[in-house]
């Protein structure tokens, strides 16, 4: 027997195994099918073998980002036998890091993707099998509802079954550590290194341990109180002392996802009550059938959202992702007349600036401190400056962010807000919903705009201008060789401004760990970061460029902006070997 066909041998009998064992009917016939095809004379037969390799070629690998994969058979996807494993791997390291003080406690939650409600039971039968005191939460329901119930139910860990915003067939499986498990800067954040490589080798013992044990039962169904609990804890945050306005119409749209009716709540409960939620797309669907792709971020994704703001002559958009743990904005630009969402980063300015004059109303001695990731905005940086804040500067992701000491704000520009640290130590897009309308009324009332205050800001720190490039590949290695071609053909210069400074992440800093990603600072303090993501098969790059305001003039300041970033992001698909301007 040849060794292609020995392997290809090899490879069908792992996957006769695997449908034998899976308890999920759905993907048992899914793969006995794939098997039945690769039987069959023809072409389906080669097309069948390569689907089922592909799916065997290795295991899906646990990362600071949990999982994420396709729904599907077979161990380099999301199905109940990977979710199982995960589970029990989960278990085992919460069980080995809780020694004293009575058994591990755990929450669980879940989304409304397909197959979330069937891996969040799974994950309670092993839990509750393994001892752990295991809590699942009562509905689909956002992830801030999970990150909230983590600290308030004092539990050591927490899992969330939800994709995100990625597409329809895929899900995922993110992972909290709290209580005993984890130190005290960790407390309620999702895991860094090197706890998810200490899960990984529990997850790889349960693999080769054989059999899980699962419970009929133990494990206990929280009432709706602790979604009340959670809204009236983000209520709180408004301030209608010092901002009382509420006349603000607003369009709401939960993209399909399970934030819509919690943020409603939210919303009303602290005076909005004029909010429209956007009817197509209201209910939780997980084929999220009016977008192409459900991440506000994308093109098209908040066309029904601005439609319905000019059919109602709104004031504002919110939009949360799927699971509303992102927040984005959408205003009316009286200056063209046309409706546009903000950047991240001008949101995370705004809010910045706004948490700095709610800060400057609260009693306490101690200094607030903001951060921010390296590849958001240096805006922030100069606010925290001028109010006499301090301000730290993290790696890419919340689970960095969370963990700043002291934090009072922190953002990212992936739309990511944290308004309220002692609350929900993530981003949550329902509490940044919040204060952004609680800005936009206070806004509105003085007859300005968010726009506005964007200008306001460049007036007193120059005109921030960012963009991004996205690089999506087929092949991962070419992430890889691309990211080569930087560190061994390195830029001499963007937008004509020679490059000062290079900084090779993966070396790490004083103050970052080591990352795979590359910084370059020009001279005229354009900023170029360019690293591969971490949840996607896509190589990103980040850019930034300030312009002097001193003369003013904000307009002329945004168009020698823009003009310089668009010959910087020509200059960066140049140095990455993209001819095609499209790319």
């Amino acid at each position: 027997m040849s060794s292609s066909a020995s392997h290809d041998s090899a490879i069908l009998a792992a996957a006769q195994q695997w449908a034998e064992a899976d308890p999920d009917p759905a993907t048992q016939q899914e793969l006995l099918d794939l098997l039945v095809q690769v039987s069959d004379a023809g072409p389906a037969s080669a097309v069948a073998l390569l689907d089922i390799e592909d799916r065997f070629s290795g295991t899906l690998e646990f990362g600071t980002a949990g999982l994420r994969a396709p729904l599907g058979a077979g161990p380099m996807r999301m199905n109940r036998v990977v979710v199982r494993h995960t589970a029990s791997g989960v278990a085992r390291f919460l069980t080995d890091a809780v020694r004293e003080g009575g058994p591990p406690r755990a929450v669980i939650g879940f989304d409304a993707r397909h197959n979330s409600d069937v891996f969040a039971l799974d994950t309670a039968a092993v839990f509750a099998a393994a001892g752990i005191t295991t809590f699942l939460l009562p509905s689909a329901l956002p992830t801030p509802v999970l990150a909230y119930a983590v600290r308030a139910l004092d539990c050591d860990g927490g899992v969330m079954v939800t994709a995100s915003h990625n597409p329809p067939q895929d899900n995922g499986y993110k992972v909290y550590l709290g209580g005993r498990a984890v130190e005290e800067s960790g407390r309620g954040s999702q895991i860094v290194s090197p706890y998810d490589a200490r899960i990984a080798v529990c997850i790889q013992d349960a693999r080769d341990g054989g059999s899980i044990e699962l419970a009929d039962d133990g494990w206990t169904v929280l009432p709706d109180v602790i979604v009340t609990d959670y809204v009236a804890s983000v209520t709180a945050l408004a301030r209608p002392a010092l901002y009382p306005e509420r006349d603000l119409k607003i369009v709401l749209t939960p993209l399909h996802g399970v934030g819509g009716a919690t943020a409603i709540q939210v919303l009303e409960s602290a005076g909005f009550d004029d909010v429209l939620l956007v009817a197509e797309q209201a209910d939780p669907d997980p084929d999220f059938p009016t977008v192409d792709f459900p991440n506000p971020e994308e093109p098209g994704a908040l066309d029904l959202a601005l439609k319905a703001a000019a059919d109602v002559g709104a004031d504002i958009v919110l939009a949360n992702d799927p699971d509303a743990d992102r927040a984005a904005v959408a205003a009316l630009d009286t200056a063209t007349a046309t409706w546009r969402m903000l950047r991240g980063d001008e949101v995370g300015a705004l809010l910045g600036a706004h948490m700095v004059a709610r800060l400057g109303n609260e009693p306490g001695s101690a200094v607030p401190v903001f951060a921010n990731s390296i590849v958001s905005s240096r805006l922030l940086a100069s606010i925290a400056a001028e109010a006499g804040y301090a301000h730290v500067e993290t790696l890419t992701g919340f689970k960095w962010i969370s963990r700043v000491p002291h934090l009072s704000y922190g953002y990212e520009e992936a739309l990511g807000y944290c308004v309220a640290p002692d609350l929900v130590k993530d981003k949550d897009g329902i509490s940044a919903a919040l204060l952004i309308a609680e800005l936009a009324a206070h806004t509105h009332a003085a007859g300005r705009t968010l726009f506005d205050l964007l200008d306001d800001l460049a007036l007193s720190h120059g005109l921030h201008l960012s963009d991004q490039l996205s690089v999506r590949v087929e092949d991962v290695d070419l992430l890889g060789t691309m990211m080569d071609r930087l560190r061994n053909e390195p830029p001499s210069s963007f937008a004509g401004s020679p490059v000062e400074n290079v900084v090779d992440l993966v070396a790490g800093t004083a103050q970052l760990p080591p990352t795979d990603g590359m910084l370059y600072l020009t001279q005229n303090r354009t900023r170029v970061i360019v690293r591969p993501s971490g949840t996607e098969p896509k190589l990103k790059c980040y850019l930034e460029v300030i312009e002097n305001t001193a003369d003013g003039d904000v307009g002329a300041a945004r168009s020698r902006a823009r003009n310089t970033m668009d010959t910087a992001l020509a200059d960066v698909r140049a140095a990455l070997g993209l001819t095609n301007p499209a790319q």
